[in-house]
């Protein structure tokens, strides 16, 4: 049963809020086995507080065994992994209309530093997760090192390349969409998803049990705080707005699918409540789920993550009047540069530009889904092309964001991307239509952790036809590592071996660095 998005919000702030009950209060069922097989996982840190999530499970044959009823769920925070000096405790409510989740929002923590975590439920006792608070807006701070992950593909491979991940020293990891997919199967799968195609709230809440069960990945979430947004996958591929997309079954009622699968994402997500708040007036259609955001790490940077999925116009001039997307050639289609367009909405577009307004004077960090910087598909045999369904499909949006970024003076801004299954590095141009015009940023799209490309045969010439991009690569799996200084920006593509084995190797594909205030990317 899909619940309305008001009584969602009033049962999510309810399960979030730290509350005592006496013991005789507590509703604990007897449990068949430890109902933590998913995990933990933390996300939405600020200097003095943090989300832990996690969801109890126990399925039975068709369902849940876990029944209706709350479920009393303990946690504590504290200082050293024994739990000898636990700073903050309390208990929440896992609730059966969502999942039996837990988002737990603890308050006054310290500033910049690291704590664990664990919850308990009857004589059931979580795994160990280990989060941080970020440094106070006011403070100066010496390093904060990023992973940057995306794309990953049940079928396509196993999810190996977190084991690396957790070696790499991270403050945090962005993830920056497709943590899931709906497709029932892939052509040469290395394993078959169970379930089918997702449509329903239950199809969706266990293709997320599928993923989160991995060892790899759940122990990623319990080593840092992630940060995440959302792409398409998580609802259907190519879905734009309201307007859905072009892969499976299409359903007669497209916004219960997405309710479905925007609620399920919140269930398994390190997300506050308030993200299901409805925040403005004139969406007629469904409530928002506000998952942009903004957050802070001293003064050493910014982070800003965007949503370019749930307030977008549907992509045009797709061959054969088809939905979703496809390759487009602009000459032939006026939409396409149509001013009133956009990707990420009137109201987040406004929300920006009033962020950057007061943008960091150190590093500025866009996480956003996609390759950002314009890229022509053209060959030899074939004109001016674009995709239809990134930024490219959407110019008159990258323009005003562009005008964003130069009418505020952002300091050394860097955008995040992925959804390509590729890496991408390079220049954000002022005005990409001027070869000789200035960069104004840097950009790092990068590879999927398991999600296979269909471009590698074409990789040079792309490169040869975008020289604001510096460096591409469509044959390897894995993820970005950026590390920030108040002097210099490095970033580092880190890609396995082999994604159809458990255990892969791992190197490193290139390294680049930017100083601070230069926008100029140097191979390392």
């Amino acid at each position: 049963m899909i619940i309305d998005r008001r009584r969602l919000l009033k049962l999510a702030s309810a399960a979030a809020s730290t509350l005592w009950l006496p013991r005789s209060a507590w509703s604990q069922p007897k449990f068949s086995g430890n109902p933590f097989t998913l995990g933990v996982a933390s996300g939405s840190p600020t200097h003095e507080s943090v989300v832990l999530w996690t969801r109890l499970v126990s399925r039975g044959v068709l369902s849940s065994n876990l029944g209706t009823q709350p479920i009393t769920v303990r946690w504590e925070v504290a200082e050293d992994d024994v739990f000898r000096h636990v700073v903050k405790s309390g208990q929440a409510q896992a609730l059966a209309e969502l999942g039996h989740s837990v988002h737990v929002e603890v308050p006054g923590l310290a500033a910049d530093r690291w704590y664990f975590y664990r919850f308990f439920a009857g004589d059931e006792r979580s795994p160990i997760g280990r989060t941080r608070t970020f440094p106070a807006a006011d403070a100066n701070a010496a390093r904060l090192r990023l992973a940057y992950a995306s794309c990953q593909r049940f079928e396509h491979g196993y999810f190996g390349a977190y084991r690396h991940m957790l070696a790499e020293d991270l403050d945090a990891v962005v993830f920056l969409g497709d943590y899931i997919y709906e497709y029932p199967n892939a052509a040469h799968a290395v394993r078959v998803p169970s379930g089918g195609w997702t449509i329903t709230l239950d199809d969706y809440r266990r293709r997320y049990e599928l993923h989160k069960a991995e060892a790899d990945l759940q122990e990623m979430h319990a080593a840092c705080p992630w940060l995440v947004t959302w792409d398409d996958h998580e609802v259907q591929n190519d879905y734009a707005g309201l307007t859905q997309g072009e892969s499976g079954p299409a359903v007669s009622d497209f916004l219960a699918r997405r309710t479905a699968a925007y609620q399920s994402f919140y269930e398994h997500m390190p997300l506050p409540a308030s993200v299901l708040t409805q925040a403005l007036a004139g969406m007629a259609k469904g409530a928002e789920m506000r998952i942009y955001s903004e957050l802070r790490f001293g003064k050493l940077a910014a982070l800003y993550l965007l949503d370019d999925r749930q307030y977008r116009d549907a992509q045009v001039c797709t061959r054969g009047g088809k939905p979703g997307s496809g390759l487009v050639d602009p000459s032939a289609c006026a939409a396409l540069s149509d001013p009133k367009r956009t990707l990420l909405g009137a109201a987040q577009e406004a929300w920006l530009d009033k962020v950057l307004a007061g943008a960091s004077k150190g590093w500025n960090i866009v996480g956003q889904q996609t390759l950002f910087g314009p890229r022509s598909l053209a060959t030899a045999t074939a004109g001016p092309t674009v995709w239809n369904d990134g930024w490219d499909g959407y110019p008159a949006a990258r323009t005003r964001m562009l005008g964003q970024l130069r009418k505020h003076e952002v300091a050394n801004a860097v955008l995040l991307g992925g959804d390509m299954h590729e890496n991408w590095v390079g220049h954000v141009k002022a005005d990409y239509a001027d070869a000789k015009s200035p960069s104004i940023g840097v950009e790092l799209c990068g590879t999927s952790i398991t999600s296979r490309s269909a471009g590698s045969a074409k990789t040079a010439q792309r490169l040869a036809n975008n020289p604001h991009f510096v460096f591409a690569d469509s044959e390897r799996n894995g993820y970005g590592v950026a590390e920030f200084t108040p002097r210099r920006l490095t970033a580092t593509l880190r890609v396995v071996s082999d994604v159809t084995k458990k255990a892969p190797a791992i190197e490193t594909l290139a390294k680049f660095t930017v100083e601070a205030g230069s926008a100029r990317l140097e191979r390392a």
